[in-house]
């Protein structure tokens, strides 16, 4: 049996992750965070990741979990589960480690990992981020980055759907 690249980066312990990203901090990598539910893919996203590997050296990207992603989406929703969206995010060369939260809202997670850089998509601006204060809180930095949000999973289900 033999282990792939993919499995490799996917790391849901938080304190094994957390021992991870320290491990990098101190070989002198510059940590960024991205999250999001990626569950119908399109090119916003590819492009979103790819902006926030160039904010520094290591990437990790956290998924919401299905329970959330149902919570925030509808019932449905996501489309995919878990394991298969972490999959796919760790296939991309951009991204280093992927890992995954049960809440709305991934606070939690970035207060433990303490990211030098929390990368968010276009369709957030510098002062509605929702965890601005946390990541300003203990010194992070927040960048806005991919192209412009005119791409939408639940537009495309909904374009399905007809």
């Amino acid at each position: 049996m033999s282990i792939s690249p993919s499995e490799l980066k996917i790391v849901q312990d938080h304190q094994q992750l957390l021992k991870l990203v320290q491990s990098l901090r101190q070989a002198g990598k510059r940590i960024v965070f991205a999250n999001g539910c990626f569950d119908l893919l399109h090119v916003g996203h590819i492009r979103y990741l790819q902006g926030a590997a160039r904010e520094g050296d290591v990437l990790v990207v956290a998924l919401n979990s299905d329970r959330a992603i149902e919570q925030l989406k509808g019932k449905g929703r996501p489309l995919m589960p878990l394991p298969e969206r972490m999959e796919i995010i760790s296939g991309f060369e951009c991204v280093d480690l992927v890992t995954s939260f049960d809440a709305n809202k991934c606070e939690e997670l970035i207060l433990l990992l303490k990211p030098d850089v929390h990368a968010k998509g276009t369709d957030y601006t510098y002062e509605n981020v929702p965890e601005r204060e946390t990541v300003l809180g203990y010194g992070g930095k927040i960048a806005i980055v991919g192209d412009p949000k005119d791409h939408s999973s639940s537009e495309m289900i909904k374009s399905l759907g007809k």
